[in-house]
């Protein structure tokens, strides 16, 4: 899974992303020509640690989760230009997006804009985005018509109706309504295949507060969720550079100071526990001696589906699914004292995965 961190000049995207990712990149260094800088974090997993405790396996797995921090658009940025061609290619190879907000105010970090306003900087990134599909929507359009002049009307139909489509769409987003708000069916979804709207992916903005804010850091988010909290769009509240200094420190030094400043999650968790939800997300689990990992799939995934994330030939000869719950096994102590106690069930084909299933996948290929 990867997730591409953007936002305006100066909001702090960098911090953030070295906050999240435990990164060291430098704070400040981006030009419009810089490379993306890229971080892969383990999403934390209370589960998978006492796993190991109980199993003392050879090797223990995380999920995982790629952060890529592009770099900030240049001064296109809200004059309705949209980003460069390549940078929203780059973006537009993201699962989904998170978008750094700036509402803290530090004299020697001018914002562009002169003044702070966080409102105005969320409607110009979402002007931004919504100009780079209205810009792919035109051309495929024009695509569209060039080709229908040179085939026979009876072999237009399908044309004709990827045409309304995007004809439909590009008028949702000239009434600034994303492509991830508009009614967009499966069937919808095989017209557009291959074509990656940005407005299309969740989103996640995160409002980036100074460490003086902390203390309102509920209120804040209260207040930015009232106001643009929507299906595919949410909202998380912290301090990049408090989370980012705080990466210096041990566990407990930084827990410590969190807790003093009354945060209560760390910025790494939050934006991954955030992530997982817009994208619905979930961990089920395989143990044993040689191993414990964590594997991510799709809320609603079948057995079969969850079994192709181990190996493909597991999905292809899947037979059926020892399954039990995570904190059953835990409670229980061991494999043997949970299978006397009935904990452990078979599942079939049908059967949709939970988050916290722990599974045993039998097969035959």
């Amino acid at each position: 899974m990867q997730l591409g961190i953007i936002g305006l000049a100066r909001a702090g995207k960098t911090t953030v992303f070295n906050a999240v990712t435990r990164g060291s990149a430098q704070v400040g260094a981006y030009s419009s020509s810089a490379q993306p800088n890229v971080g892969v974090v383990n999403v934390p997993d209370e589960r998978v640690d006492r796993l190991a405790e109980l199993y003392k396996p050879k090797k223990t797995t995380y999920a995982s989760i790629q952060y890529v921090d592009f770099p900030a658009a240049g001064e296109s940025f809200g004059k309705g230009e949209g980003p460069a061609g390549k940078l929203i290619q780059d973006i537009a190879r993201t699962d989904a997006l998170i978008h750094v907000v700036r509402a803290f105010e530090d004299e020697t970090v001018p914002h562009p804009e002169v003044t702070l306003d966080p409102h105005r900087d969320i409607v110009t990134m979402d002007l931004e985005l919504a100009f780079a599909d209205l810009a792919i929507i035109e051309r495929r359009i024009q695509r569209i018509d060039a080709e229908m002049r040179s085939i026979k009307a009876g072999e237009r139909d399908l044309l004709q109706r990827t045409r309304d489509l995007l004809s439909r769409l590009k008028s949702g987003l000239e009434n600034d309504i994303p492509i991830r708000a508009q009614d967009v069916s499966a069937e919808d979804e095989k017209l557009l295949e291959g074509t990656q709207f940005l407005t299309a992916k969740p989103l996640l903005l995160v409002i980036n507060i100074g460490e003086a804010d902390l203390a309102r850091r509920a209120e804040v988010e209260a207040e930015y969720r009232a106001r643009y909290q929507a299906p595919g769009r949410d909202v998380a509240v912290f301090s990049g550079k408090f989370e980012m200094d705080l990466n210096e420190l041990s566990d407990e030094d930084a827990a410590e100071f969190r807790a003093s400043a009354g945060v209560t999650e760390s910025g790494m968790a939050s934006a991954i526990r955030m992530s997982y939800g817009l994208l619905g997300l979930i961990s089920f689990l395989t143990a044993g001696h040689d191993e414990c990992r964590a594997w991510t799939v799709g809320k609603g995934a079948n057995a079969p589906e969850a079994a192709g994330k181990i190996h493909s030939d597991l999905r292809r000869g899947f037979i059926r699914a020892e399954v039990i719950r995570c904190e059953d096994l835990l409670a229980a102590g061991s494999e043997a004292e949970a299978k006397k106690k009935g904990l452990l069930r078979t599942e079939g084909k049908q059967y949709i995965v939970q988050d916290g299933d722990i599974l045993n996948i039998l097969f035959n290929v």
